[in-house]
């Protein structure tokens, strides 16, 4: 199946199919310890539908997934064939859904339209939690608001360099470098102290101001990107034509007849 491809007439995701990925991934990742996330594949995922060449679902599992079972498709991941399938049904369904989110023009990303990525407030939820709880977890560095699903995007941006090369046209050219910007600057930590709770507005605060205004000016970011790559096309190959003989030049085969004898006849 080709997941590049947005298909009509597309069913939106719901939480169970979120619920089901997560399963999913969970499963490969008893066999595959570096499998991502799914705000990870979340973000690779959005690159994927900006980038300039369409990348299809056989040139990207292998890169996603990452696995030394994984053959050149991306396949052998899965325990079969029908694990397989349900991953890439779930997985065109949100492809469409992000593409039809990033074809449609909004002015407000609280359009019920807009593109909303996955993303999880990890620090969040972990500080929801009862006290005996958080202490019996691992003290391990929490990732900030939409850092895992922005290290996704570049991870893709960064394993198909070629078709993220800089335009020769100087606006466009400055319009990819401050989109891309607003996305690196999201795989950063969020050093400022925490005032707003996303979840719960009772909850402790998780995530800063600034961080969520930089959140949003990523997701404007995947709209820019999206829209120039879409402008430009697929990059156009240099076709470097060899130099033709004279006529009355010896044969490059070495025959050691003129040209216009031999292959130039």
């Amino acid at each position: 199946m080709n997941a590049s491809t947005p298909l009509p007439g597309f069913e939106t995701m719901g939480p169970d199919d979120f619920d089901q990925l997560d399963t999913l991934l969970d499963d490969l990742r008893t066999r595959f310890d570096e499998t991502p996330q799914w705000e990870f594949c979340d973000g690779f995922m959005a690159a994927l539908i900006c980038c300039r060449r369409m990348i299809h679902a056989s040139e990207y599992l292998p890169v996603l997934l990452e696995s030394d079972a994984t053959n050149d498709r991306g396949e052998n991941a899965f325990v079969d064939a029908a694990q397989l399938e349900q991953f890439m049904t779930l997985w065109a369904r949100r492809w469409n859904e992000i593409s039809e989110a990033l074809n449609r023009p909004v002015d407000n990303l609280s359009d019920e339209g807009a593109y909303h990525p996955e993303v999880m407030d990890v620090r969040g939820t972990i500080a929801r939690l009862p006290a005996g709880e958080r202490e019996a977890l691992p003290g391990e560095v929490l990732p900030a608001y939409g850092q895992v699903w922005a290290i996704g995007f570049m991870f893709a941006v960064e394993s198909w360099p070629q078709e993220w090369e800089t335009p020769r046209d100087k606006q466009a050219a400055k319009m990819l470098d401050e989109a891309l910007e607003a996305i690196v600057a999201l795989t950063e930590d969020d050093t400022e102290p925490p005032t707003l709770a996303l979840a719960d507005d009772d909850g402790p605060p998780s995530v800063s101001e600034s961080r969520l205004g930089a959140f949003a000016d990523g997701i404007w970011a995947v709209y820019d990107l999206r829209a120039l790559w879409r402008n430009f096309g697929p990059r156009v190959e240099t076709v470097v034509k060899a130099a033709t003989p004279g006529r009355n030049a010896p044969c490059f085969c070495g025959s050691g007849k003129k040209y216009k004898k031999c292959h130039g006849a």
